[in-house]
């Protein structure tokens, strides 16, 4: 039996095959979940789900604006309609512009907010309003970032919404507690994805520096975040709620 045999899950910003989003609606298919992803990459959303189809698993894919409100409301209908509940949201879409402050706009600023923390938060209402209505509990993770634990240069407005997502998610997890309602963080650090192409052909130099810096002296995987959002989001961490989990390497360790 699976670690979430039967369970319903959603999981945003799963469109590229390279990234966490992805990662994780494999592992989740995997462990026996049924799992709606989404992207505004609709077709790399639907490649995505495929592949788990066609490995064994259940899965659906679904276009999203996590920025809509009303994107959201279709989304859980949606869901509604087709499971009745929903026991696990992974809100993992987001985006990262890095600038340095005075370089920074507030258009910048205001888009980076809207993706990284507006969807998070009109994710988590929505999910908790069909969790409390279902009456059965459930997970909810929210992917922050050590950029959200400590200053990083050229991350002031990712950083600040970042920072944003780690202190919601301890607030929803007090008011949700006592209902069987979990909610917790997990902060990356340096994961290798499809992010990371720009940065290594940018300043391949640079680039080797700022890995080598890592105590663990290599970059994460996608499979290191995905297999931390399958604890969370499984039984196993059934009393653990307001928690913020690091997979960075030993980065903030130091």
């Amino acid at each position: 039996m699976g670690r979430l045999e039967g369970k319903i899950t959603l999981v945003t910003g799963a469109g590229n095959e390279r990234g966490l989003g992805a990662a994780t609606a494999r592992r989740f298919a995997e462990e026996g979940a049924f799992v709606y992803l989404t992207d505004l990459d609709t077709g790399g959303a639907e490649s995505v789900a495929a592949a788990i189809r066609e490995s064994g698993g259940q899965a659906e894919a679904l276009a999203q604006d996590v920025t809509s409100e009303a994107g959201w409301e279709d989304l859980f209908q949606a869901i509604e309609k087709g499971h009745g509940r929903i026991d696990v949201l992974v809100n993992n879409a987001g985006i990262a512009v890095l600038k340095p402050l005075t370089a920074l706009s507030l258009a910048d600023w205001e888009k980076q907010n809207k993706v990284n923390l507006d969807s998070v938060f009109l994710g988590t209402r929505r999910a908790v309003e069909l969790m409390r209505k279902t009456g059965g509990g459930g997970s909810i993770v929210n992917l922050s970032s050590i950029g959200g634990l400590v200053g990083v240069p050229m991350c002031g407005a990712y950083g600040a919404a970042k920072g944003g997502v780690r202190i919601f998610s301890k607030v929803v997890a007090m008011e949700c507690a006592a209902e069987g309602i979990r909610c917790n963080s997990v902060h990356p650090g340096m994961i290798e994805t499809a992010m990371q192409d720009v940065a290594r052909s940018d300043n391949p130099q640079g680039f080797k520096e700022i890995v080598a810096s890592i105590p663990m002296k290599r970059m994460g995987s996608p499979l290191d975040i995905a297999n931390m959002i399958l604890f969370l989001a499984s039984d196993e961490a059934n009393y653990i709620t307001g928690g913020e989990f690091v997979v960075d390497g030993g980065v903030t360790a130091m």
